[in-house]
């Protein structure tokens, strides 16, 4: 090769490798004689010329282009180098890792439900994982016009997609709107085999969706909680005295709560007194009237205390005959 050997040798090398970056694209260079391919953990190599797939290189190292590379292209498997001409290829640098990405849902997504015609806006939040799949169809749809292609537009595909199947899926079989976490791996299962369809036409694979949450407007979120605290404890009557208890025990009754809770308290004793008079009411009505004869009653007609025949209340003193 003389003095001049090897002078416009290059280094074909995807250099700043980011797991953010599906593909990265080495082009618009004449590789020289003595030019080596690196390939590093994590990638593969892919030779394009004329727009078509020469090879593709799955494993990591350095390889010299013309003795251990060229031997392998379809179609320039007896290219020559010249001394002032190159090869004119594409190489196209794959990102083979599968990527986890956090997802999330931009608006509300207005699920339909009984007695809300607008139906019931939740949030969903999550993580999803993609790698490319299909080589041939990634090329034709994607990298075959661009320079690289990034996680953050597979999440934007993604989200653009996601309202309507979180509406079928959430929908689907009469699910309950107010207990979703439950349903949340069979929900994410669906979702994933539909993005994992649409996808492919990219060729790119949706591997796992998972759903870490739902969430409720802040309204709903309270009126449930409230609804379990009271299945919980049993009834409403047992659920507002618990919450009367509370509020006195606490010591910070001021406000409104503490109004409440007085004004609770009271009602409450109002009712027990009621009660009381009523029942002792019923109990002289029941009580038989003093005879003529001067025989004594057999309860006090004023505290309501059986008598046993005596001439005077045992209770209150009061004299029967």
């Amino acid at each position: 090769m003389g003095l001049f050997g090897g002078q416009f040798a290059n280094v074909v090398e995807w250099q700043e490798f980011r797991d953010d970056i599906l593909f990265w694209k080495w082009s618009n260079k004449e590789i020289k004689k003595g030019s080596r391919l690196i390939i590093k953990p994590g990638q593969d190599a892919i030779f394009l010329y004329n727009g078509k797939v020469e090879g593709v290189f799955r494993d990591d190292g350095s390889y010299d282009i013309e003795s251990q590379i060229i031997p392998f292209l379809s179609t320039l498997k007896g290219f020559k180098f010249g001394f002032n001409s190159g090869l004119r290829a594409e190489v196209l640098f794959i990102n083979t890792k599968e990527v986890l990405v956090r997802w999330g849902t931009k608006n509300p997504v207005l699920i339909p439900a009984p007695g809300l015609p607008g139906g019931m806006p939740v949030r969903s939040f999550g993580t999803f994982s993609c790698k490319v799949a299909d080589y041939d169809i990634f090329i034709e749809r994607i990298a075959g016009i661009r320079q690289q292609y990034s996680v953050e537009e597979v999440k934007e595909r993604i989200t653009s997609m996601l309202d309507q199947l979180l509406m079928k899926w959430i929908a689907k079989e009469g699910r309950d709107m107010f207990n979703l976490q439950v349903n949340a791996s069979e929900i994410g299962r669906g979702i994933q085999e539909d993005l994992d369809m649409e996808m492919l036409k990219i060729g790119i694979s949706i591997t796992s969706f998972a759903i870490s949450s739902f969430n409720y407007p802040e309204e709903v979120q309270k009126m449930a909680e409230k609804a379990a605290a009271q299945s919980m404890i049993g009834d409403v009557g047992r659920f507002q005295q618990v919450a009367m208890g509370e509020a006195i025990a606490s010591g910070k009754g001021g406000g409104t709560a503490s109004d409440m809770a007085g004004i609770a308290m009271g009602l409450s004793m109002g009712q027990q007194m009621a009660a009381q008079m009523q029942q002792n009411q019923q109990m002289q009505s029941a009580a038989p009237q003093q005879t003529a004869g001067g025989t004594a009653p057999n309860f006090c007609p004023d505290c309501g205390t059986k008598t046993s025949g005596a001439n005077f209340c045992p209770n209150c003193g009061k004299k029967l005959v």
